[in-house]
């Protein structure tokens, strides 16, 4: 797992961790990030179902509750079966275009 840090933005990169692994380690990690914008990079896997998703649900749920961005990336999985309180985006620039439009939404009050 890889740690960037851009701004108040956090990549993590998943790299040879299970997923179920990547999100018992981010929930310990979590409260070192929990103020900053958090990416979950899961382009390294040549698969991604529904139930892989889901495990980021609690901890995305949290992080958004405490007014901060939670984005996955992954062009591996079928979008339609992505819950819709979890934000899939396909590439990293989409996750900044999203986090940025979140950002202004809660400045703004909405």
């Amino acid at each position: 797992m890889i740690f960037d840090q851009d701004g108040n933005t956090v990549i993590i990169t998943q790299e040879k961790v299970s997923l179920i692994e990547l999100v018992k380690k981010l929930q310990t990690l979590y409260p070192k990030y929990k103020n900053n914008n958090i990416i979950v990079a899961l382009t390294s896997l040549d698969k991604l179902t529904k139930d892989d998703i889901v495990e980021f649900l609690d901890l995305s749920n949290t992080h958004k509750a405490a007014k901060h961005s939670f984005v996955i990336v992954s062009n591996k999985i079928d979008i339609d079966t992505v819950p819709d309180e979890l934000v899939v985006v396909p590439t990293i620039l989409e996750a900044h275009d999203i986090i940025e439009m979140e950002v202004m939404e809660r400045d703004l009050g909405l």
